[in-house]
């Protein structure tokens, strides 16, 4: 718990320094810094690939080592920040999905993965019959978590689901008036 903690923190510390650089006037400066920055990424993508091929080279044990390390949540963004993940996106949303999905039954819903493009994920959320809209807020807010934090390299997600139905019976006077009855107003009295 401690280091997911001291992971969070460095993790805000490394956004902050970034900002701090975008925030620099002078150009040249924030130029040099950039490009320092980008080398270093550059230097620690290239020194984790070649990890990776030595680890792979070792054979069935070294992919069993390589499947570890994409299971460790610090390990796993590491490899998705530098595209070295040994799961396609695909496969991470999947596995995201999968690992829900009893929850989710719990409260009377199932997703649906329809689509994994170019970064982009579409799912579907069915309820059902009737359930409340915080139930359908939870889900929605549980499938986003989910593909979020296996998926983070998304560019985006869509999540198509039901308008939560009234479950206590109560129906609004505006949807019983919607083009369904014609209801004469009488003029006001003088």
């Amino acid at each position: 718990m401690a280091e997911d903690k001291n992971f969070r923190e460095r993790m805000q510390q490394i956004g902050e320094l970034v900002q701090k650089i975008e925030d620099i006037a002078d150009p040249a400066v924030q130029a040099t810094a950039k490009e320092l920055l980008g080398l270093l990424m550059e230097l620690h993508g290239t020194g984790l690939e070649k990890m990776l091929e030595i680890t792979c080279r070792a054979g069935d044990p070294g992919v069993s080592i390589i499947d570890d390390l994409a299971r460790d949540p610090l390990v796993s963004s590491l490899l998705i920040l530098y595209g070295l993940h040994p799961e396609s996106l695909g496969t991470r949303v999947t596995k995201a999905l999968d690992r829900i999905r009893p929850g989710l039954r719990k409260h009377g819903g199932e997703v649906e993965l329809l689509v994994v493009d170019e970064g982009v994920v579409r799912v579907r959320i069915d309820v059902g019959g009737q359930v409340c809209g915080s139930t359908l807020k939870t889900i929605r807010s549980t499938v986003e978590e989910a593909v979020y934090e296996n998926a983070p390299d998304i560019t985006s997600l869509f999540i198509e689901s039901p308008e939560a139905k009234a479950s206590s019976g109560f129906v609004a006077v505006e949807k019983l008036l919607e083009g369904h009855l014609s209801i004469p107003v009488a003029a006001p009295r003088r």
